[in-house]
């Protein structure tokens, strides 16, 4: 063994002390670093010839690196849809690379069957039935292809095409009907050899809304004379988090052919609160579903699970055939059920969180992230620079200047913002005008923290 290396066994306790020093003091104070990291990077190093073993690593990185991690998992972070990790998790995430489990079948170790208990949690959280079968990803897009690849074997299932062998050119042209599909969609239709082309996108109801008219859709459906066809939903859009009528469009299925897939990688969890769960009703009816949860179960990227009440159809597609894995029989190895033969144990920062914080711990994070949204956007109607763009549904406010709200001038908004390292927002264009949103899905936000984010949106508007 290689001298360093053996001396890193060695003191490998101690080593592990050190790591988890300084990861504590980083967490310790992450709500008051910068949250973002604007200048520039370090230049590119050489690669090592000699080590400096993982102390002298961990010295370096702590030098050279860690001033210019953001502050994403802290509580003003509020880009895309960013949860943090709950302490539990991160307990659980370290133990994943330390146990280092390859997950892809249950040969051997029982995180297959841990894999399996956290998948039936979170079937059972987000009020899906025993029919949903499930396996963790990587996040939101892979889960939205893995649900879109099992669509698109249904579609030849029910055209006489073999697809995970003749392939998608057997299908013919697909359409892919949805009224406001997130771009992770469209990406999926191109790596499944769909084309992002086949998406179709439906009219949304009049008034500022983003969910679906499902008289449109129903209009789609007929135009396409009885040619069987993928359906879109989504649970919570990026802009304004709203929802389309879930029941409304399952029950469309009593009369037209279609695979029901629903995007709720974070607006799922309005199923975790009594007072939102109404937001996502019908989403059992989905044949498949997408929910992402390093955001709003916040645990560590990455983790996502997707659903589908398919699963014969799902090994088709991604069964791996080889003699030394066997063929996917009775319960089948999680090899056969997504893109990737390897697989970490991803599931199990979440199976931490769940067993600690349980169903009430998690929806005290979304009602709470739920009330900051709608205090934020309150506080943003009443100053007199800004206006907000759509009323605040759940966990996202969208506002833009009420005056001149070109590109240039909303980004300088934002990046004001950011500079002053108190909070970050991402842009984005709503009814084609440039916006700024922000969405709340982090266990450590607090009032205060929604305070000083209006107080820098304030200062950045005067400056």
């Amino acid at each position: 063994m290689h001298r360093i290396l053996a001396d890193d066994l060695s003191r490998l306790p101690e080593l592990l002390q050190s790591a988890r020093d300084f990861a504590a003091g980083e967490v310790t104070g992450l709500a008051e670093r910068p949250v973002v990291r604007l200048d520039r990077a370090p230049d590119r190093a050489a690669l090592p010839d000699e080590g400096a073993g993982a102390e002298g690593a961990l010295a370096r990185f702590a030098e050279q690196w860690a001033p210019g991690f953001s502050g994403s998992a802290g509580p003003r972070y509020l880009g895309f849809v960013t949860g943090g990790a709950t302490p539990a998790s991160v307990a659980g995430d370290w133990l994943t690379g330390a146990y280092d489990q390859n997950v892809s079948g249950a040969g051997g170790s029982w995180a297959a069957a841990l894999e399996r208990e956290t998948v039936a949690w979170s079937r059972e959280l987000f009020g899906l039935g025993e029919e949903h079968s499930g396996a963790f990803v990587t996040g939101a897009t892979v889960s939205n292809t893995v649900g879109l690849a099992v669509a698109r074997e249904w579609l030849g299932e029910r055209l006489g095409v073999d697809v995970s062998r003749e392939g998608a050119a057997a299908l013919g042209p697909v359409e892919v009907l949805s009224g406001s599909p997130h771009s992770s969609v469209a990406k999926a239709l191109s790596v499944l050899g769909i084309g992002r082309d086949r998406l179709r996108q439906v009219p949304v109801l009049t008034g500022g809304r983003e969910a679906v008219d499902v008289v449109a859709l129903e209009s789609a459906l007929a135009e396409l004379d009885g040619r069987p066809t993928v359906v879109v939903a989504n649970a919570g859009t990026v802009n304004t988090v709203d929802f389309d009528d879930l029941r409304a469009i399952a029950a469309l299925k009593e009369r037209y052919d279609f695979w029901l897939h629903v995007d709720a990688a974070f607006g799922g969890f309005a199923a975790l609160s009594p007072a939102y769960a109404h937001l996502v009703d019908g989403l059992d009816a989905a044949d498949s579903v997408c929910v992402d949860l390093h955001k709003w179960l916040n645990v560590p990227y990455d983790a996502a699970v997707q659903f589908t009440r398919r699963r014969d159809l799902q090994v088709r597609v991604f069964h791996n055939a080889s003699p030394y894995l066997g063929l996917p029989a009775g319960e089948p190895d999680f090899v056969h059920l997504t893109p990737e033969n390897s697989r970490r144990l991803r599931a199990l920062p979440a199976w931490f969180s769940l067993v600690a914080y349980g169903r009430a711990g998690h929806r005290e994070i979304v009602e709470r992230n739920v009330d900051l949204a709608v205090r934020l956007g309150e506080g943003v109607a009443a100053l007199e620079g800004l206006r907000l763009l759509a009323p605040v549904r759940l966990n996202v406010v969208c506002f833009t200047l009420a005056a001149d709200p070109t590109q240039a001038r909303v980004g300088a908004l934002a990046d004001a913002v950011a500079a002053s390292g108190e909070a970050f927002l991402t842009p984005t264009v709503y009814g084609g005008v440039p916006a700024l949103r922000a969405a709340f899905s982090n266990w450590r936000t607090t009032r205060a923290d929604g305070e000083r984010v209006l107080r820098a949106l304030t200062s950045a508007l005067s400056g």
